[in-house]
Protein backbone atom coordinates (compact mmCIF):
# COMPACT_ATOMS: atom_id res chain seq x y z
CA UNK A 1 0.00 0.00 0.00
CA UNK A 2 1.17 3.54 -0.73
CA UNK A 3 2.71 5.70 2.02
CA UNK A 4 0.51 8.63 0.98
CA UNK A 5 -2.08 9.65 3.58
CA UNK A 6 -5.02 9.79 1.18
CA UNK A 7 -5.80 7.83 -1.97
CA UNK A 8 -8.24 9.05 -4.61
CA UNK A 9 -11.15 6.82 -5.57
CA UNK A 10 -14.38 6.91 -7.55
CA UNK A 11 -17.46 4.71 -7.51
CA UNK A 12 -19.24 3.62 -10.67
CA UNK A 13 -21.54 1.00 -12.09
CA UNK A 14 -22.65 -0.59 -15.34
CA UNK A 15 -26.22 -1.91 -15.09
CA UNK A 16 -25.65 -1.91 -11.32
CA UNK A 17 -22.55 -4.10 -11.51
CA UNK A 18 -20.60 -1.73 -9.26
CA UNK A 19 -16.93 -0.97 -8.83
CA UNK A 20 -14.47 0.92 -6.71
CA UNK A 21 -12.19 2.82 -9.12
CA UNK A 22 -8.61 3.56 -8.02
CA UNK A 23 -6.70 5.85 -10.41
CA UNK A 24 -2.99 5.02 -10.28
CA UNK A 25 -1.38 5.89 -13.62
CA UNK A 26 2.17 5.03 -12.53
CA UNK A 27 1.25 1.85 -10.62
CA UNK A 28 2.51 3.11 -7.27
CA UNK A 29 -0.30 1.81 -5.05
CA UNK A 30 0.07 -1.73 -3.75
CA UNK A 31 -3.32 -3.43 -3.74
CA UNK A 32 -3.12 -6.72 -1.89
CA UNK A 33 -6.09 -9.09 -1.96
CA UNK A 34 -6.93 -8.08 1.61
CA UNK A 35 -6.80 -4.37 0.70
CA UNK A 36 -9.15 -4.90 -2.24
CA UNK A 37 -11.53 -6.96 -0.09
CA UNK A 38 -11.56 -4.19 2.54
CA UNK A 39 -12.39 -1.53 -0.05
CA UNK A 40 -15.14 -3.66 -1.64
CA UNK A 41 -16.75 -4.54 1.71
CA UNK A 42 -20.31 -3.22 1.55
CA UNK A 43 -20.65 -2.60 5.28
CA UNK A 44 -17.19 -1.57 6.42
CA UNK A 45 -15.74 -0.23 3.17
CA UNK A 46 -16.79 1.60 0.03
CA UNK A 47 -18.56 -1.42 -1.41
CA UNK A 48 -18.36 -3.00 -4.85
CA UNK A 49 -18.55 -6.19 -6.88
CA UNK A 50 -14.97 -5.49 -7.90
CA UNK A 51 -12.19 -2.94 -8.15
CA UNK A 52 -10.87 -1.17 -11.26
CA UNK A 53 -7.21 -0.27 -10.82
CA UNK A 54 -6.47 2.34 -13.53
CA UNK A 55 -2.85 2.02 -14.66
CA UNK A 56 -0.91 2.98 -17.77
CA UNK A 57 -0.06 -0.24 -19.58
CA UNK A 58 3.61 0.70 -19.77
CA UNK A 59 3.75 0.93 -15.97
CA UNK A 60 2.33 -2.52 -15.22
CA UNK A 61 4.40 -5.71 -15.68
CA UNK A 62 1.37 -7.70 -16.87
CA UNK A 63 0.45 -5.14 -19.55
CA UNK A 64 3.72 -3.69 -20.84
CA UNK A 65 3.57 -5.94 -23.89
CA UNK A 66 0.21 -4.35 -24.76
CA UNK A 67 1.30 -0.71 -24.34
CA UNK A 68 1.70 -0.16 -28.09
CA UNK A 69 -1.95 -1.16 -28.62
CA UNK A 70 -3.58 0.31 -25.51
CA UNK A 71 -2.32 3.14 -23.31
CA UNK A 72 -4.46 2.12 -20.33
CA UNK A 73 -4.64 -1.19 -18.46
CA UNK A 74 -7.66 -2.28 -16.43
CA UNK A 75 -6.08 -4.18 -13.55
CA UNK A 76 -9.33 -5.82 -12.47
CA UNK A 77 -9.90 -7.47 -9.09
CA UNK A 78 -12.94 -9.37 -7.83
CA UNK A 79 -14.62 -8.18 -4.66
CA UNK A 80 -12.82 -10.83 -2.59
CA UNK A 81 -9.45 -9.54 -3.81
CA UNK A 82 -8.77 -12.28 -6.34
CA UNK A 83 -7.51 -11.36 -9.80
CA UNK A 84 -9.79 -11.81 -12.83
CA UNK A 85 -9.08 -11.81 -16.55
CA UNK A 86 -11.82 -9.46 -17.67
CA UNK A 87 -15.09 -7.76 -16.78
CA UNK A 88 -17.24 -6.34 -19.57
CA UNK A 89 -19.26 -3.97 -17.39
CA UNK A 90 -15.98 -2.98 -15.77
CA UNK A 91 -14.42 -1.98 -19.10
CA UNK A 92 -17.38 0.27 -19.88
CA UNK A 93 -17.10 1.98 -16.49
CA UNK A 94 -13.31 2.14 -16.93
CA UNK A 95 -13.83 3.92 -20.27
CA UNK A 96 -16.34 6.30 -18.70
CA UNK A 97 -13.81 7.19 -15.97
CA UNK A 98 -11.06 7.89 -18.53
CA UNK A 99 -13.41 10.20 -20.44
CA UNK A 100 -14.55 11.96 -17.27
CA UNK A 101 -10.92 12.50 -16.21
CA UNK A 102 -10.06 13.99 -19.61
CA UNK A 103 -7.58 11.21 -20.33
CA UNK A 104 -9.35 10.18 -23.54
CA UNK A 105 -11.89 11.71 -25.90
CA UNK A 106 -15.17 10.46 -27.27
CA UNK A 107 -15.10 7.79 -29.92
CA UNK A 108 -12.92 4.71 -30.11
CA UNK A 109 -10.71 3.56 -27.26
CA UNK A 110 -8.46 0.52 -26.67
CA UNK A 111 -8.27 -0.90 -23.14
CA UNK A 112 -5.73 -3.53 -22.10
CA UNK A 113 -7.01 -6.34 -19.86
CA UNK A 114 -5.71 -9.72 -18.78
CA UNK A 115 -8.14 -11.10 -21.35
CA UNK A 116 -6.47 -9.11 -24.15
CA UNK A 117 -7.06 -5.67 -25.66
CA UNK A 118 -10.72 -4.64 -25.72
CA UNK A 119 -12.11 -1.95 -28.05
CA UNK A 120 -14.68 0.49 -26.71
CA UNK A 121 -16.67 3.30 -28.28
CA UNK A 122 -17.77 6.16 -26.08
CA UNK A 123 -20.90 7.78 -27.46
CA UNK A 124 -20.94 11.55 -27.86
CA UNK A 125 -22.40 13.19 -24.77
CA UNK A 126 -24.13 16.50 -24.22
CA UNK A 127 -21.29 17.78 -22.02
CA UNK A 128 -17.60 16.79 -21.77
CA UNK A 129 -17.95 15.71 -18.14
CA UNK A 130 -21.20 13.76 -18.53
CA UNK A 131 -21.32 11.05 -15.88
CA UNK A 132 -23.38 8.50 -17.75
CA UNK A 133 -24.45 7.29 -21.19
CA UNK A 134 -23.99 4.24 -23.36
CA UNK A 135 -20.63 2.72 -24.11
CA UNK A 136 -20.23 0.03 -26.77
CA UNK A 137 -17.55 -2.54 -26.16
CA UNK A 138 -16.04 -5.00 -28.62
CA UNK A 139 -15.80 -8.17 -26.58
CA UNK A 140 -13.86 -10.30 -29.04
CA UNK A 141 -14.95 -13.78 -30.02
CA UNK A 142 -16.45 -16.50 -27.87
CA UNK A 143 -14.79 -19.87 -27.55
CA UNK A 144 -17.07 -22.88 -27.16
CA UNK A 145 -15.10 -25.67 -25.49
CA UNK A 146 -16.31 -29.17 -26.25
CA UNK A 147 -17.72 -31.49 -23.60
CA UNK A 148 -20.91 -31.81 -21.60
CA UNK A 149 -21.26 -29.65 -18.49
CA UNK A 150 -23.98 -29.62 -15.86
CA UNK A 151 -24.75 -27.18 -13.05
CA UNK A 152 -27.01 -27.75 -10.08
CA UNK A 153 -28.87 -25.96 -7.32
CA UNK A 154 -30.26 -28.15 -4.57
CA UNK A 155 -32.05 -31.11 -6.16
CA UNK A 156 -32.28 -29.46 -9.59
CA UNK A 157 -29.72 -30.02 -12.33
CA UNK A 158 -29.40 -28.58 -15.84
CA UNK A 159 -27.15 -29.05 -18.85
CA UNK A 160 -25.03 -25.95 -19.40
CA UNK A 161 -23.29 -24.47 -22.41
CA UNK A 162 -19.57 -23.95 -21.86
CA UNK A 163 -18.69 -20.49 -23.22
CA UNK A 164 -15.39 -18.69 -22.76
CA UNK A 165 -15.30 -14.91 -23.18
CA UNK A 166 -11.73 -14.52 -21.94
CA UNK A 167 -13.15 -15.86 -18.69
CA UNK A 168 -15.20 -19.05 -18.22
CA UNK A 169 -19.00 -19.28 -18.19
CA UNK A 170 -21.56 -22.04 -17.77
CA UNK A 171 -24.93 -21.01 -19.25
CA UNK A 172 -28.02 -22.93 -18.13
CA UNK A 173 -31.51 -22.34 -19.54
CA UNK A 174 -34.14 -22.76 -16.82
CA UNK A 175 -37.92 -22.50 -16.48
CA UNK A 176 -37.83 -19.92 -13.68
CA UNK A 177 -35.02 -17.65 -12.46
CA UNK A 178 -36.08 -18.46 -8.90
CA UNK A 179 -34.72 -21.96 -9.48
CA UNK A 180 -31.23 -20.47 -9.19
CA UNK A 181 -31.80 -20.17 -5.44
CA UNK A 182 -30.07 -17.50 -3.38
CA UNK A 183 -26.75 -17.83 -5.26
CA UNK A 184 -24.83 -17.11 -2.07
CA UNK A 185 -22.49 -20.03 -2.76
CA UNK A 186 -21.04 -21.07 -6.13
CA UNK A 187 -23.44 -23.48 -7.88
CA UNK A 188 -21.86 -26.93 -8.12
CA UNK A 189 -20.79 -28.05 -11.60
CA UNK A 190 -19.49 -31.19 -13.21
CA UNK A 191 -17.14 -32.43 -14.37
CA UNK A 192 -14.73 -30.66 -12.04
CA UNK A 193 -12.10 -30.64 -14.79
CA UNK A 194 -14.26 -28.34 -16.94
CA UNK A 195 -13.41 -25.29 -14.84
CA UNK A 196 -10.24 -25.83 -12.80
CA UNK A 197 -10.19 -22.16 -11.73
CA UNK A 198 -13.91 -21.85 -11.05
CA UNK A 199 -16.64 -20.49 -13.31
CA UNK A 200 -19.25 -17.78 -13.69
CA UNK A 201 -22.68 -19.44 -13.83
CA UNK A 202 -25.63 -17.87 -15.67
CA UNK A 203 -29.25 -18.98 -15.28
CA UNK A 204 -31.41 -17.86 -18.21
CA UNK A 205 -35.13 -17.63 -19.09
CA UNK A 206 -36.81 -16.48 -22.28
CA UNK A 207 -38.71 -13.19 -22.37
CA UNK A 208 -39.52 -13.05 -26.08
CA UNK A 209 -37.94 -13.42 -29.53
CA UNK A 210 -34.20 -12.78 -29.11
CA UNK A 211 -34.91 -11.45 -25.64
CA UNK A 212 -33.76 -13.25 -22.48
CA UNK A 213 -33.27 -12.52 -18.79
CA UNK A 214 -30.52 -13.86 -16.56
CA UNK A 215 -29.15 -14.16 -13.06
CA UNK A 216 -25.46 -14.78 -12.47
CA UNK A 217 -23.08 -16.02 -9.80
CA UNK A 218 -19.67 -14.48 -10.51
CA UNK A 219 -16.46 -16.10 -9.33
CA UNK A 220 -15.18 -14.31 -6.26
CA UNK A 221 -18.18 -11.99 -6.00
CA UNK A 222 -21.35 -14.06 -5.55
CA UNK A 223 -24.55 -12.98 -7.24
CA UNK A 224 -24.13 -9.63 -8.97
CA UNK A 225 -26.65 -7.26 -10.50
CA UNK A 226 -25.04 -7.69 -13.92
CA UNK A 227 -22.15 -9.39 -15.72
CA UNK A 228 -21.08 -8.11 -19.14
CA UNK A 229 -19.09 -11.14 -20.25
CA UNK A 230 -21.91 -13.27 -18.84
CA UNK A 231 -24.50 -11.44 -20.95
CA UNK A 232 -22.35 -12.08 -24.02
CA UNK A 233 -21.99 -15.75 -23.13
CA UNK A 234 -25.77 -15.96 -22.69
CA UNK A 235 -26.42 -14.36 -26.09
CA UNK A 236 -23.99 -16.75 -27.77
CA UNK A 237 -25.53 -19.77 -26.07
CA UNK A 238 -29.05 -18.59 -26.94
CA UNK A 239 -28.14 -18.05 -30.59
CA UNK A 240 -26.72 -21.57 -30.84
CA UNK A 241 -29.77 -23.02 -29.12
CA UNK A 242 -32.07 -21.07 -31.48
CA UNK A 243 -30.20 -22.09 -34.63
CA UNK A 244 -29.02 -18.52 -35.25
CA UNK A 245 -25.25 -18.98 -35.32
CA UNK A 246 -24.09 -15.96 -37.40
CA UNK A 247 -21.19 -17.96 -38.82
CA UNK A 248 -23.76 -20.31 -40.35
CA UNK A 249 -26.49 -17.84 -41.33
CA UNK A 250 -24.10 -15.12 -42.51
CA UNK A 251 -26.25 -12.54 -40.71
CA UNK A 252 -25.49 -10.68 -37.46
CA UNK A 253 -27.75 -11.61 -34.57
CA UNK A 254 -28.73 -9.33 -31.69
CA UNK A 255 -30.12 -10.37 -28.34
CA UNK A 256 -31.50 -8.15 -25.60
CA UNK A 257 -30.32 -9.45 -22.24
CA UNK A 258 -32.11 -8.27 -19.10
CA UNK A 259 -30.01 -8.37 -15.95
CA UNK A 260 -31.11 -7.48 -12.45
CA UNK A 261 -29.54 -4.05 -12.83
CA UNK A 262 -30.86 -3.11 -16.25
CA UNK A 263 -30.49 -4.11 -19.88
CA UNK A 264 -27.62 -4.92 -22.24
CA UNK A 265 -27.76 -5.33 -26.01
CA UNK A 266 -25.44 -7.97 -27.46
CA UNK A 267 -24.66 -8.37 -31.19
CA UNK A 268 -22.60 -11.18 -32.70
CA UNK A 269 -21.28 -10.74 -36.26
CA UNK A 270 -20.70 -13.51 -38.82
CA UNK A 271 -16.95 -13.33 -38.14
CA UNK A 272 -17.63 -14.08 -34.48
CA UNK A 273 -16.91 -10.61 -33.13
CA UNK A 274 -19.25 -9.61 -30.31
CA UNK A 275 -20.32 -6.11 -29.29
CA UNK A 276 -22.03 -5.15 -26.05
CA UNK A 277 -23.83 -1.82 -25.55
CA UNK A 278 -25.02 -0.52 -22.21
CA UNK A 279 -24.81 2.31 -19.70
CA UNK A 280 -21.76 3.27 -17.63
CA UNK A 281 -22.22 5.64 -14.71
CA UNK A 282 -19.86 7.40 -12.30
CA UNK A 283 -21.78 8.14 -9.11
CA UNK A 284 -19.22 9.50 -6.64
CA UNK A 285 -15.60 10.38 -6.00
CA UNK A 286 -13.56 11.06 -2.91
CA UNK A 287 -10.51 10.06 -0.91
CA UNK A 288 -9.60 6.94 1.03
CA UNK A 289 -7.87 7.51 4.35
CA UNK A 290 -4.67 5.42 4.21
CA UNK A 291 -4.61 4.85 7.97
CA UNK A 292 -8.16 3.46 7.87
CA UNK A 293 -7.24 1.29 4.91
CA UNK A 294 -4.18 -0.14 6.68
CA UNK A 295 -6.34 -1.05 9.69
CA UNK A 296 -9.10 -2.52 7.52
CA UNK A 297 -6.57 -4.54 5.51
CA UNK A 298 -5.05 -5.96 8.69
CA UNK A 299 -8.52 -6.92 9.93
CA UNK A 300 -9.36 -8.76 6.69
CA UNK A 301 -5.99 -10.54 6.81
CA UNK A 302 -6.51 -11.59 10.43
CA UNK A 303 -10.01 -12.87 9.70
CA UNK A 304 -8.79 -14.87 6.71
CA UNK A 305 -5.90 -16.32 8.71
CA UNK A 306 -8.22 -17.34 11.56
CA UNK A 307 -10.63 -18.98 9.10
CA UNK A 308 -7.79 -20.90 7.42
CA UNK A 309 -6.46 -22.06 10.80
CA UNK A 310 -9.92 -23.23 11.86
CA UNK A 311 -10.36 -25.09 8.56
CA UNK A 312 -6.99 -26.82 8.99
CA UNK A 313 -7.89 -27.82 12.55
CA UNK A 314 -11.23 -29.21 11.40
CA UNK A 315 -9.53 -31.19 8.66
CA UNK A 316 -7.10 -32.73 11.16
CA UNK A 317 -9.85 -33.79 13.54
CA UNK A 318 -12.19 -35.06 10.82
Amino acid sequence: MSTRTRIAFLKGHGTENDFVIVPDADNTIELSPATVAALCDRRAGIGGDGLLHVVRSAAHPEARHLAAEAEWFMDYRNGDGSIAEMCGNGVRVFARYLRRAGLVGEGDLAVATRGGVKRAHIAKSATPDAADGDVTLSMGKAALPEGDVTVSVGDRQWPARNVNMGNPHAVAFVADLAHAGDLLAPPPFSPATAYPDGVNVEFVVDRGPRHVAMRVHERGAGETRSCGTGACAVAVAAARRDGLDPAVTGTPVTYTVDVLGGRLVITEAPDGEIEMTGPAVIVAEGEIDADWLATATAKVTATATAAATAAEAAAVTA
